[in-house]
């Protein structure tokens, strides 16, 4: 991509957006200048060339011949086509730098597990004196690792649907489909729109290379080979059983004293092993590494133990697969904490997931009374305000052989600033129940 003598506009003054601007500028471009509609937005990189509450005038007045954006903005609204005036095209962080990295990429998609797997695979590779990094929608930006010198052999990528919506070239060498359900229904106006983002990241992809995918998923003919698994299917190339993952009936690893012994984590767990086979590496590389991996945060993540509580800190759960996922994982009786922002989502699904496990539901924040009318008809039902009050309440219910599960299944953006601080607040409220 020739950017010598180039006018680029950067949509959005977020991290990856100050990287795009870098990188854009360290390949011959001649004015960078990165834009934000919002009049409060700040700019942490004061070397960057930057307008806060930009305009459509000024949009069309910068006259780019490329428009860089960044996933958190809709590139088909007004005020982004504006900078399209004088004929530029719309392409999003992760294009641009994928254009000008020259390592290997391992990318991984889906509604639920993207950012656990992500970190898995950089893991393994790491242990096997590989050079990686995990990026993407977690992690770095891709352009900050295509900015490093020298750049890693592996670029770890987790790719959203909205990093895929402005894709033109982008093409991993290994793609990973975890699942699909619905989710972002506040951005997309149908289902079908958000399952088509996210199958772009097979659109460019050729037949020597590999898609890993969990056995049951809806996707079309693609050109790369499928690979499949499954912890819940008695099918694929690897499968869960007992705790441990087999091919036929070979043991490939057993789980049962890592930290990814749970079903959903060891969907994640197979992903990687076969996504690391992809590109060389063998078993006796892979499965080593499994033991002391620790996955992110707020992902399922055990709080406390306390008497003969479980305490699961699972605030990443943003959408219904990711709760559903996280009850069908549990063995003990499940007091569940569910709630937060409304995103236009139907939980009536979830009342057959939550049979036989859920013996208590406890709702809070924007969408609690739509819980509550949803599980009080099936399941006894408390309605609360806050996470706060939800733990002391689950903590006055439970008794030996419960686990609390904070699920929440939906955004915390209408009582807090991200999933991550959300999940704090309920690790905070639990450890103050017991004095810690």
């Amino acid at each position: 991509m020739n950017l010598n003598g180039k006018k680029v506009a950067v949509l959005g003054c977020g991290r990856s957006g100050v990287a795009a601007a870098h990188l854009a500028a360290v390949h011959g471009a001649a004015h960078v200048r990165v834009f934000d509609s919002n009049p409060q937005a700040v700019c942490a990189d004061a070397t960057v060339d930057f307008v806060g509450g930009a305009t459509e005038k000024e949009a069309r007045d910068f006259a780019a011949d490329l428009v860089v954006i960044s996933p958190g903005i809709e590139a088909d609204k007004p005020w982004a086509l504006a900078f399209t005036c004088a004929g530029a095209p719309i392409i999003g962080e992760m294009e641009l730098a994928f254009r000008y990295f020259s390592g290997r990429i391992i990318a991984i998609t889906g509604t639920n597990g993207k950012t656990t797997t992500t970190a898995l695979i950089e893991h393994i590779l790491l242990h096997a004196g590989r050079s990686a990094k995990a990026c993407g929608n977690y992690g770095y930006p891709l352009s900050e690792v295509v900015l490093e010198d020298p750049q890693p052999e592996f670029a770890v990528l987790e790719v959203s649907s909205f990093q895929l919506e402005t894709i033109q070239s982008f093409k991993p060498e290994v793609a990973v489909w975890l699942n699909f359900a619905p989710d972002h229904m506040d951005r997309y106006t149908k289902v079908n729109d958000y399952h088509e983002a996210k199958l772009r990241i097979f659109e460019n992809m050729e037949a020597e290379q590999i898609a890993i995918i969990r056995v049951g998923e809806k996707i079309p003919d693609i050109r790369p080979r499928i690979v499949e698994f499954s912890a819940y299917e008695g099918s694929g190339l690897l499968r869960y059983e007992g705790t441990c993952i087999k091919q036929i009936d070979t043991i490939v690893a057993d789980l049962k004293d890592t930290a990814l012994s749970h079903a959903h984590n060891a969907e994640n767990a197979m992903a990687a092993i076969l996504a690391c086979r992809a590109v060389g590496l063998k078993d006796g590389q892979i499965v080593p590494a499994l033991a002391d991996f620790e996955p992110p945060h707020h992902r399922c993540e055990l709080v406390e133990e306390k008497q003969g509580v479980l305490w699961l800190n699972d605030s990443k759960s943003t959408n219904l697969h990711s709760t559903e996922a996280a009850i069908r994982s549990q063995t003990r009786p499940v007091i569940l904490l569910i709630g937060g922002k409304d995103k236009g989502l139907d939980y009536t699904p979830l009342l057959s997931t939550m049979q036989g496990k859920v013996r208590l539901c406890i709702v809070f924040g924007q969408i609690a009374k739509q819980l509550e009318r949803t599980f009080s008809s099936v399941y006894e039902t408390i309605c609360v305000e806050t996470v706060g009050e939800a733990v002391q309440v689950a903590a006055s219910r439970a008794t030996v052989g419960d686990v609390v599960l904070f699920s929440p299944g939906t955004s915390s953006f209408d009582q807090y600033k991200s999933y991550a601080q959300r999940g704090d607040d309920y690790c905070q409220a639990v450890r103050k129940i017991f004095h810690i």
